[in-house]
């Protein structure tokens, strides 16, 4: 049986994950990160030569990208990065907070001391990034926040579903990561304190704003970049 490679992002891709699946997850996660930026030119001999495989992966994955709403292919043009809408991303995010504060009211009726101590952990990383101005820090670290309130929710359904949203919650908040920073990483303070104090009501409804804020700076940020483009 052939040896197949593994997804990495950047540089040739290593062993053993198939091919095509390799190939899929490096260019997803190179979007994602804003490697490759919405609305990109995606030329295959490109993109085949930065990963080291041959043209022929690459074109598959391009088509389940597109299926997947990561990349538009557009006829005698070739394909593009997907240029989110305002539209998509209100409808996205307003799933998220469905999900968030339902995580933010579990996590205040579970968290124990220590649970509480790691959310400052992360909370402190997240101020570190924002700090040095590293975006794709601020977005990892704003993941592992709510990804680790999603945790404490105790709730396996709610584990299930979140992620599931998550890759394209990272791609839509990357380009607002540094400007709306300050002001979510002292929303997630509060969120953390209503948690702290087993304050489930209160975190819920924290946690209610906070993806609403959210959801509105980008959805103006969209709004803004399609007013200068007419």
């Amino acid at each position: 049986m052939p040896d197949t490679p593994t997804v990495s992002a950047h540089g040739p891709i290593s062993r053993p994950t198939p091919l095509r699946q390799a190939v899929y997850e490096a260019l997803t996660e190179l979007i994602i990160n804003g490697s490759l930026t919405p609305g990109r030119h995606l030329v295959e001999a490109e993109l085949a030569e930065s990963l080291g495989v041959s043209r022929q992966p690459i074109r598959e994955a391009l088509q389940r990208l597109q299926t997947a709403g990561w990349v538009d292919l557009r006829p005698a043009q070739g394909a593009f990065v997907h240029s989110p809408t305002a539209q998509e991303c209100a409808q996205l995010l307003s799933v998220r907070a469905l999900l968030e504060t339902h995580s933010a009211r579990g996590a205040a009726r579970h968290a124990q001391a220590r649970d509480v101590a790691r959310l400052w952990e992360l909370q402190q990383t997240g101020l570190t990034a924002l700090a040095t101005g590293d975006a794709r820090a601020i977005v990892e670290a704003n993941a592992a926040l709510h990804g680790h309130i999603t945790l404490l929710s105790r709730n396996a359904v709610l584990a299930e579903l979140i992620p599931q949203v998550d890759r394209r919650v990272r791609w839509y908040y990357m380009p607002i990561a540094k400007p709306r920073g300050r002001d979510a990483w002292n929303e997630h303070a509060r969120i953390i304190e209503a948690i702290g104090e087993g304050a489930a009501d209160r975190a819920e409804e924290l946690m209610r704003r906070h993806t609403r804020n959210t959801t509105d700076f980008y959805c103006e940020q969209i709004a803004a970049v399609i007013g200068r483009d007419d």
